[in-house]
């Protein structure tokens, strides 16, 4: 139903706050969304997983693929492509497809970044605002599993991580909070027109992450402060694309900067309890092993 459409009938509007008759999840692979699709699914919702690798096959650069995706869906998770193009022909046809609620996926400090960093997001956070839907938005800090599934999981099995990013601290947050952060959006009234600053309990710099995952290992790992032209020389020799160096170290320019240092309270006020510790995602990680020779 678009919203140009007359509002639900009582019933429909009961079922759509209640149980939703269909979720859709994007990046449905990815990090935060294999983890929102589960916990639908545990809820017993009805869920349509979506992305370039899952039964209902989804892409950003194909639009043939979009109406299969939302066809049904009454919310939607959204996760940003990093190319800003398709971004509102998509929130477009998912609202006029019948999509009410949409979950945007964004980074916490975005209306810091540089205007050539993280344009995906900026143009994804545009199109829900303006969409008629209701929209949350969740901008998170850094992902503790940043540190186990991807990004610096290489270095650090390696002992050595090293980065340009000095002093300041972080309040790392557990993906696993996203992902019960969007679910509560997604299935719950009273979230829309909110936007979420995600963080965890407490900031922590880089070197004391990596000495608490090192403790947790049980093996030395060492973190090691490079300017941000070294960073992107030992990027480029590992051979990471320029664009992808460029990203990063706009990204490690905004962490300098200070304007996502201070933890936030919000995932207490979405869930009535506080978020993970990085210690205790330490923990529990290094016991599988995943940091170890």
């Amino acid at each position: 139903m678009s919203a140009a459409r007359s509002p639900m009938s009582g019933a429909r509007a009961a079922r759509f706050a209640g149980a939703m008759d269909k979720i859709l999840v994007l990046a449905a692979t990815g990090k935060t969304g294999r983890r929102v699709a589960s916990r639908l699914r545990a809820q017993g919702r009805r869920v349509r997983s979506a992305s370039r690798s899952s039964e209902v096959r989804f892409d950003w650069t194909d639009p043939d693929t979009w109406e299969r995706a939302v066809d049904g869906a009454q919310a939607a998770y959204v996760v940003a492509p990093d190319d800003p193009g398709p971004i509102k022909p998509f929130v477009d046809l998912a609202v006029t497809s019948g999509v009410r609620r949409l979950v945007l996926l964004s980074g916490r400090g975005l209306e810091h970044a540089a205007p050539d960093f993280a344009q995906g997001m900026a143009a994804a956070e545009q199109a829900v605002r303006g969409s008629g839907a209701e929209w949350t938005i969740l901008r998170p800090n850094q992902f503790n599993q940043n540190f186990d599934e991807d990004l610096w999981h290489a270095p650090l099995r390696s002992g050595r991580l090293a980065l340009p990013i000095g002093e300041t601290p972080e309040p790392f947050i557990d993906v696993d909070d996203v992902a019960a952060t969007a679910t509560a959006a997604l299935t719950h009234d009273g979230h829309a027109g909110r936007l979420y600053e995600l963080s965890g309990p407490e900031s922590l710099t880089f070197g004391e992450t990596v000495a608490t995952m090192a403790q947790a290992a049980g093996r030395p790992i060492d973190f090691v402060e490079l300017t941000p032209e070294a960073y992107r020389a030992e990027l480029l020799a590992e051979g990471a694309p320029e664009e992808v160096a460029d990203a990063l170290n706009a990204m490690f320019a905004l962490h300098r900067a200070g304007h996502t240092t201070e933890p936030t309270d919000d995932v207490r006020q979405v869930l009535g309890r506080p978020p993970a510790t990085f210690e205790d995602y330490a923990v529990r990680t290094a016991a599988s092993g995943t940091w170890s020779l």
